[in-house]
């Protein structure tokens, strides 16, 4: 028996169908014609001084701004991304650099084929960035969360959009300014090939994902102190803004489509518009700081024009949005802590074993059928309320190492304040 469906509708701004229509072909052009098996990886690092490990600032001398600036000679000109006269990112192909708020270096590696080219284009970025960063006196680590700053030492990069996100965000939630300025996480892509081949993977994504977080957590340290938090990074979203976070409404209903996700993204207030690549805008000689602006009670169809949206646009939409499984023209699952290279690349084949071995993808899709969001909720909040010892799903995490073929992890790994690897306080 379906449950039914309870509708919010009549309550919000209804979109604009022509905005409607633009994501569905934005979705559709996704479609892979390779069929399945491509992805992408994004690790983020927090950048920490070599004398202190407290956090580097972009501004800073010999800071992130000169990290990059150090590192564009390697990158392609034509690919230097720069704001208010600061360059805040760099691109190839096969690797990009960029910033997030908080100066948290990304670097996003794809289209991957196989989990060891992870291997081989992370190691050509750390190959040209180390002797950088060793002369500047820092370094990039890989953990959820800055192990000594407090995000009240860590001012925002240039960007105009994070004056908006951090008045936005400061405002609304628990976390907000955490999230932006000192977290940092590692993100896997994959194809789908249609719609109902990409709602598949979302949800069984979506109920796992609690779980491998669980397995490869990575944040020993919140705000100076240990972390209290079983899974840190699930729990500041979770405690974000509830209305742009956590699992996509009405994703388990049978009757879900791209349709309903492309309501529930141009129906929610965007929190910052970018018209940057807005032709109306542009023309109209509106200042640069107006065409990034805070949008705390507009949705896209109040800020962009009655037309079928562009693809900058679209991602601009999208990107406002922050669910546990975000869909773009990929799917993207945005669950765990940043992570060194060697488990990032563990994660990797698990998620290609996952989803590209026809046998392990169609015993998830039949383990799961008939799950619902709240059971994805009790998931979630068993494990943090019990840790080690949790049962979500109703199984202990034993059969989840087996179930998703976790065998070989540690349990004692290094996002527990006991381990040898972390940070000597």
């Amino acid at each position: 028996m379906v449950t039914p469906r309870i509708s919010y509708a009549h309550l919000l701004a209804k979109p604009n169908p022509k905005h409607v229509e633009s994501l569905l072909k934005f979705f559709e052009a996704g479609c892979s014609k390779r069929g399945t098996g491509g992805f992408g990886v994004e690790i983020e690092h927090l950048p920490v001084h070599n004398s202190d490990d407290t956090a580097v600032s972009y501004y800073e001398p010999n800071g992130i701004e000169t990290l990059l600036k150090r590192l564009a000679p390697y990158y392609d000109e034509s690919k230097e991304y720069w704001e208010n006269g600061h360059l805040v990112g760099l691109g190839r192909k096969g690797v990009s650099v960029s910033l997030e708020p908080g100066g948290q270096v990304e670097t996003s590696i794809g289209i991957l084929h196989q989990p060891s080219d992870l291997n081989q284009l992370y190691g050509q970025f750390r190959r040209e960035a180390d002797p950088i960063l060793d002369e500047l006196g820092f370094r990039l680590v890989n953990y959820g969360y800055q192990p000594k700053s407090s995000f009240a030492d860590v001012p925002v990069n240039p960007k105009d959009r994070y004056d908006a996100m951090t008045d936005y965000l400061g405002r609304v939630g628990q976390f907000g300014p955490c999230m932006m300025r000192c977290s940092a996480s590692t993100q896997v892509s994959i194809d789908f090939v249609d719609e109902q081949d990409a709602i598949d993977k979302m949800r069984v994504g979506t109920a796992i994902g609690p779980i491998l977080a669980w397995f490869f957590r990575n944040t020993p340290y919140f705000e100076g102190r240990v972390n209290p938090y079983p899974l840190l990074r699930q729990r500041m979203w979770d405690y974000l803004d509830f209305q742009r976070t956590n699992v996509i409404p009405g994703l388990y209903d049978q009757r879900f489509t791209w349709e309903d996700y492309a309501i529930d993204v141009l129906s929610t207030p965007l929190m910052f518009a970018d018209l940057t690549h807005t032709p109306e805008a542009v023309a109209s000689g509106v200042s640069r700081k107006e065409l990034h602006r805070a949008a705390f009670r507009e949705n896209a169809g109040d800020v962009y024009p009655d037309r079928e949206l562009n693809a900058y646009e679209i991602n601009h939409i999208i990107s406002t949005h922050f669910n546990d499984v975000r869909l773009k023209n990929f799917i993207e699952f945005r669950h765990w802590d940043s992570l060194p290279i060697e488990r990032a690349e563990r994660l990797t084949e698990i998620i290609a074993s996952l989803y590209y071995v026809p046998s392990n993808r169609i015993r998830l899709e039949s383990y799961f059928d008939g799950l619902t969001e709240e059971d994805v909720f009790e998931a979630k909040a068993n494990i943090q309320a019990h840790g080690r010892e949790s049962n979500p799903y109703g199984q202990p995490l034993d059969f989840w190492r087996e179930f998703l073929g976790l065998e070989g992890l540690l349990e004692d790994v290094p996002g527990d304040p006991k381990h040898p690897d972390v940070f000597q306080r």
